[in-house]
C-alpha cells in the first residue's frame, strides 16, 4: 500500500476523466500555484470553447463577431474602428473583415468621421442590436449555467480573489519593466 497524500474530490474527478490534458496530470508534488494556473487555463480554454461552439450551433456567428458586437453595443453612439480595435486587441484589418461581413449582414453602418476623414465611425443597425440581445440574453444564461456549480459565497470569493491577482501582476509588471532599448546612450 503506497502513501499518496491526500487531493481533494475534484482532483480525483479529473485524474478519472479523458482528454482533459496537462492539467489533470499535474504530479501531486507540483507547485500549487503551479497547479492553480494550469487548472485555471483548463477551465478558461473549456468554458470559451463551449461557448464557441454554441454561438456557432445556435446562432451561426463566432466568438470574434460576438465580442465585436458586445463593444458596438455598450456604444450607444457609435465608435471609430480604430477604437473598436483597440478595445478589441486586435489589428484594424480583423475589425475591418468583420465590419465588411456584419455590414453586409445589416447588422451595422460604417460612415465616415465628420471630424477625422481617415476615420470611419461604427454604429448598430436596429436590426443588428436586436439580433445581439437575443444573443447576449442566450450567452448570459450559458454563463450562469457552466457556473452553476459554485455558490454565490465562492463566486463572490473567487471574483475577490482573482482580483486580487491582477492587481499583483500589474503591479509586478510595473516593478520588472525593463530599461529602454532606445536610449540614447
Amino acid at each position: 500500500m503506497t502513501n499518496k497524500p491526500q487531493e481533494d474530490a475534484s482532483t480525483d474527478a479529473l485524474h478519472a476523466a479523458d482528454g482533459l490534458g496537462f492539467e489533470a496530470r499535474s504530479a501531486v508534488s507540483d507547485h500549487a500555484a503551479l497547479k492553480l494556473w494550469l487548472r485555471m487555463l483548463a477551465c478558461t480554454t473549456q468554458v470559451e470553447s463551449e461557448i464557441r461552439r454554441r454561438l456557432r450551433v445556435r446562432f451561426d456567428t463566432s466568438l470574434p463577431r460576438f465580442d465585436y458586437l458586445a463593444q458596438l453595443y455598450r456604444a450607444t453612439g457609435g465608435m471609430r474602428m480604430k477604437d473598436l480595435s483597440s478595445y478589441l486587441m486586435v489589428t484594424g484589418a480583423n475589425v475591418t473583415a468583420i465590419t465588411d461581413e456584419l455590414e453586409r449582414d445589416g447588422l451595422v453602418t460604417r460612415s465616415s468621421s465628420p471630424t477625422d476623414r481617415r476615420s470611419w465611425i461604427l454604429n448598430m443597425t436596429p436590426q443588428g442590436r436586436e439580433q445581439f440581445e437575443v444573443m447576449a440574453k442566450e450567452h448570459e444564461q450559458w454563463v450562469l449555467e457552466l457556473f452553476s456549480c459554485l455558490d454565490a459565497v465562492t463566486l463572490a470569493q473567487m471574483y475577490q480573489q482573482l482580483g486580487g491577482l491582477r492587481v499583483h501582476i500589474l503591479n509586478s509588471q510595473a516593478d520588472t519593466v525593463p530599461p529602454s532599448v532606445t536610449s540614447n546612450h
